[in-house]
């Protein structure tokens, strides 16, 4: 009978101490979350296709350093879609928000796969791409 007792109260004091420990990690503050390198993104979202640096060889997309504020459909050596090529509009942060989210609404015809829903991803691409200017 003893055996028993003493059994069942290391179990009783096993849970209640997992108890304390769940309620006290269940107050304690989740870290702050690591703002996205926007360079890397660029490079596992964008560099497929685009560069920054104007001495590497044009890719799928036109290069995209100086975009922000550049009129769209117009680097030299680029050869844009028709749609593309008809764009009217300089680039600036509300647009590229608005291309990177649905390019096919910004420029219907225009060639480009690549859709990003997530605004904290489209503002850091952004921000590096105005570092670039």
């Amino acid at each position: 009978m003893g055996t028993t007792r003493a059994i069942l109260a290391i179990g009783l004091g096993f849970c209640g101490a997992i108890s304390a420990f769940s309620a006290a990690s269940a107050q304690m503050p989740l870290p702050a979350a690591k703002p996205p390198d926007a360079a890397a993104l660029f490079k596992q979202q964008c560099g497929t296709c685009h560069t920054i640096d104007p001495s590497e060889p044009v890719r799928q997309g036109p290069p995209l350093n100086k975009v922000v504020g550049r009129q769209a459909g117009k680097v030299e050596g680029f050869h844009y879609s028709p749609a593309f090529a008809k764009a009217d509009f300089v680039w600036d942060e509300a647009k590229l928000d608005a291309w990177l989210s649905d390019p096919q609404a910004v420029i219907p015809g225009a060639v480009m796969a690549y859709r990003q829903a997530k605004p904290e991803t489209r503002a850091a691409i952004i921000a590096y791409l105005k570092e670039l200017n």
